[in-house]
């Protein structure tokens, strides 16, 4: 993919999810309309100037605009190798970084046997599961992942996905990122 399609899918993700519309960018921006069109359209070759002003309006960084967006769906297994620090009484493994403006909840839940289906929620919001007992299936309708304890997997909540449990108890951590807007 080049790099204007690269800005065009970042300005359009990141317009979305903060529920602006083209006009009120474009105004925002001091772009016409059809140029910051052409540019969500992977069609345009903005100068820097027209990138500082978009990520100025969209209060993102240069660099969100320009890095290919992170895959949608990252599963982090129990044994994988992760970045990890000692202290005294704790030790931490990073499973997931994810980049906020919006609200984190946080719940404890169990997860049946029988297949539940999940609409795609709002446009922007990101689940991340831990599963913390038992084996699960979980993610996206289209690419299902199936779960260990300790296992984990973050993905784009805007599409269908889908939970099933496959032992007698299956508990998780779920974290549902919401957007601002």
């Amino acid at each position: 993919m080049d790099l204007a399609q690269v800005v065009g899918r970042n300005v359009h993700r990141l317009r979305t999810a903060a529920g602006t519309s083209l006009a009120d960018l474009a105004a925002a921006s001091d772009i016409s309309k059809t140029t910051l069109h052409g540019i969500e359209q992977g069609q345009g070759n903005p100068t820097l100037s027209t990138l500082w002003a978009l990520a100025t309006a969209l209060k993102a960084s240069l660099g969100e605009l320009l890095e290919p967006a992170a895959t949608t769906v990252e599963v982090v297994r129990a044994g994988d190798s992760r970045p990890q620090v000692e202290g005294d009484a704790v030790s931490a493994r990073l499973l997931h970084r994810i980049t906020l403006r919006g609200t984190v909840e946080v719940y404890d839940i169990a997860i049946g046997q029988n297949a539940q289906h999940s609409d795609a929620h709002l446009p922007g919001v990101e689940e991340c599961l831990v599963l913390t007992s038992g084996r699960a299936t979980v993610g996206p309708a289209d690419s299902l992942t199936d779960l260990a304890e300790g296992d984990s997997i973050r993905f784009d909540a805007a599409r269908p996905h889908q939970y099933q449990g496959h032992a007698a108890h299956n508990r998780a951590v779920l974290l549902m990122v919401h957007p601002d807007g």
